[in-house]
């Protein structure tokens, strides 16, 4: 994987995007060589390009496919140039994962096409001879496609589109197969989730704005103020037409105040909120009435959180610069109920996150229990006596989830986990811990402890 580097940005060196191929190659840039995340670049991208929404469709099947791909693209590279992938030109390196990728997984691409664009944008970003270049490896590409096609299904890795470590973990943890379902969810497109809004409309009052706007629009099965977009203008129009109506916010993300039950009036702390989903859903819960402290350690951040509010005219939540790690004595036993939404592994919502199984790595997972219970410690330190603390995250790693609430339960004995109704079947439950290959949402886990009065 070419290093991400410090230099100023490789993406805002190229001309505006006039296609949707381009966008894509702006989106790849910015991601493997400006330490992007794939969808703030793609949004960047097709904020500024004015492109027809079909182009806009193609960028971002493109873009999103091509990250995932990345091993795989990586691997044929290899096998496809003269010398170390690494040392590729940043852009020449994105046109072919961008050729590549329309070659061995869009079979509605024209190969001709793939071949002929990918060589345009050669000659239009990179310098003279370049075109050439990508001319050749990507008809050496197709000459030798059946041959590379037999090598990628020997290894699941390359098949799956996903790092071998990742695989072979999942295969320990869940089984060959499942661990395979896991993968082909991942690699899915994410659907469009909203969170509608109660405080200024409802469900089906939003439905019906959807469909005279000419979206087609269903209910979430998970959440009842969530609906899960199939066909819209885009996301930028939907918010021009409905700016106070709604968040995005994946379903499972929704689940946690549900789960937390605030009541009008209440005073509840979100330790880690930005950027501010969660508790925007809280007001919201609460009818804009009590007060919830949302906390971060960066000022941006908190910028970002009172915007939402502000935009879903929420007005009772209140911003506080904050590391959650650092105890803060005055908040001692001072909240009805308190939010850890832990940062964490984030290996459950790998389908939004494209560019995530990439940049993860097996010892990396091991910083996340620590922070975690300190975040844990502390959360359970503001919470009144009777009140509750909801622990949440959006990863399917046990260290992170049963095992840290386990670990912590076995040295606080004034707590306990409460029983709350699983969102879909009703059945009283003291966990959550959903499955995107079982559960056909993100990967997350919900706990919800009391301190005893």
């Amino acid at each position: 994987m070419p290093a991400r580097n410090k230099q100023p940005a490789v993406s805002l060196q190229l001309k505006n995007p006039s296609n949707g191929r381009e966008a894509a190659l702006h989106v790849l840039l910015q991601v493997w060589f400006d330490g992007a995340y794939t969808a703030i670049a793609l949004n960047r991208v097709l904020r500024l390009a004015k492109l027809e929404e079909l182009d806009r469709r193609f960028a971002t099947e493109l873009a999103n496919g091509a990250v995932k791909a990345k091993g795989t693209l990586d691997f044929l590279l290899a096998q496809l140039v003269d010398r170390p992938v690494k040392k590729l030109e940043p852009v020449i390196y994105c046109i072919l994962h961008l050729g590549l990728y329309q070659i061995f997984y869009m079979e509605r691409i024209p190969v001709s096409a793939a071949c002929n664009e990918s060589v345009n944008m050669a000659k239009r970003f990179s310098h003279k001879g370049t075109d050439k270049f990508v001319n050749g490896v990507l008809r050496s590409s197709l000459r030798q496609r059946e041959t590379l096609m037999a090598e990628i299904r020997q290894e699941d890795s390359l098949l799956h589109c996903h790092p071998g470590w990742l695989l072979n973990r999942w295969q320990k943890q869940f089984g060959a197969e499942e661990a395979r379902e896991l993968c082909r969810w991942d690699n899915g497109p994410a659907a469009l989730s909203l969170r509608v809004n109660m405080v200024v409309t409802t469900r089906d009052a939003f439905l019906q704005d959807l469909r005279e706007a000419g979206c087609d629009a269903e209910v979430s099965l998970w959440c009842p103020d969530g609906v899960l977009i199939t066909k819209s203008p885009g996301l930028p129009a939907l918010l021009r037409l409905f700016p106070h109506s709604f968040y995005v916010q994946d379903e499972s993300s929704m689940l946690p105040g549900y789960v937390m039950q605030p009541r009008p009036g209440e005073c509840i702390l979100d330790l880690c909120s930005a950027p501010g989903g969660k508790a925007t859903h809280i007001a919201a819960l609460m009818e804009n009435s009590g007060q919830v402290t949302a906390c971060d350690i960066y000022p941006h951040k908190l910028k970002l959180i009172e915007e939402n509010a502000a935009r879903l005219r929420l007005d009772t939540i209140k911003t506080v610069l904050q590391d959650g790690t650092r105890l803060q004595e005055e908040w001692k036993e001072k909240f009805d109920r308190v939010l850890v939404d832990a940062p964490c592994s984030g290996l459950g919502v790998l389908r939004r996150r494209a560019e995530a199984r990439w940049t993860k790595t097996e010892k990396g997972l091991q910083e996340f229990p620590p922070l975690q219970r300190k975040l844990l410690e502390n959360g359970a330190e503001y919470v009144k006596p009777g009140g509750i603390l909801v622990y949440s995250t959006c990863t399917i790693e046990d260290n992170e989830n049963r095992k840290q609430i386990a670990g912590f339960l076995a040295q606080h004995k004034d707590w306990k986990q409460c029983v709350f109704p699983h969102p879909r079947t009703g059945e009283p439950v003291n966990e959550l811990q959903l499955l995107p290959q079982r559960d056909g949402t993100d990967g997350f886990y919900i706990t919800v402890l009391q301190k005893e009065k």
